[in-house]
């Protein structure tokens, strides 16, 4: 199978380092990403080499429909990396309660929009046999991990995350006589736009298990190559 990357919350974070990196390896001539926007990023700003599949948003029912229409079904994709997340705080208190629509965000990225994207590149022909789909998970999705001097709060943080464990499960069971790989995987604790100032600033400065959403320092792209390769 010739390779052809798709990377679902390309724009930022852990996402846009690995449109970058993929996109600069000759090894993988076809990497498509996903916008939000109705327009591709500037080139400026990520590579302009990669095809990039706009409109695409997570909260939206249609967002495997909407996918699929824009990729080519005569070319099935050798990698899928599910990447997109969002993180917002909430405890007990009267400040940061529980938001319902916040809660929903959170668990629809994580969680439920991954399993129809999955259902819709299925259906379209795009994922065949020697295909992998790698769901970028937490620990925070560990209930083994949680414990009293970390505390509680972030419900939907932790839960979604969870939930996208079980759902890599069972998707896997499903695909496997298919022959699509599965994955889940933790990249480690990451300051991007998405968790600074979220309250674990602190274990960054101290220097617990951070890491760069970097092309060149992330462990995850060469994981993939070595690990994944045909």
């Amino acid at each position: 199978m010739t390779s052809s990357v798709l990377i679902v919350g390309a724009t930022r974070g852990l996402g846009a380092s690995l449109v970058k990196q993929y996109a600069a390896n000759p090894d993988h001539p076809s990497v498509s990403g996903t916008t939000r926007a109705s327009t591709a990023p500037a080139s400026d700003q990520l590579p302009e080499n990669v095809k990039w599949l706009t409109g695409i948003d997570l909260m939206n029912p249609t967002v495997g429909r909407d996918l699929t229409a824009q990729l080519d079904a005569s070319q099935p994709l050798s990698t899928v990396i599910i990447s997109a997340g969002h993180f917002t705080t909430e405890d007990l208190s009267s400040e940061k309660g529980p938001n319902w629509a916040e809660e929903q965000r959170m668990y629809t990225t994580s969680s439920i929009a991954p399993v129809f994207i999955v259902h819709a590149l299925l259906d379209a022909g795009l994922l065949r046999e020697g295909s992998k789909i790698i769901l970028v998970s937490s620990e925070a999705g560990s209930i083994a991990l949680r414990h009293e001097k970390e505390g509680g709060g972030n419900y939907a943080h932790h839960a979604s995350k969870a939930a996208l464990n079980m759902v890599g499960r069972l998707l896997s069971l499903d695909l496997r006589d298919r022959g699509v790989i599965v994955s889940i995987v933790h990249p480690g604790f990451m300051r991007t736009d998405m968790t600074a100032g979220v309250g674990f600033d602190q274990y960054w400065d101290a220097g617990g298990g951070k890491v760069l959403p970097s092309p060149f320092s992330h462990p995850l792209p060469p994981f993939f190559f070595l690990f994944f390769s045909s």
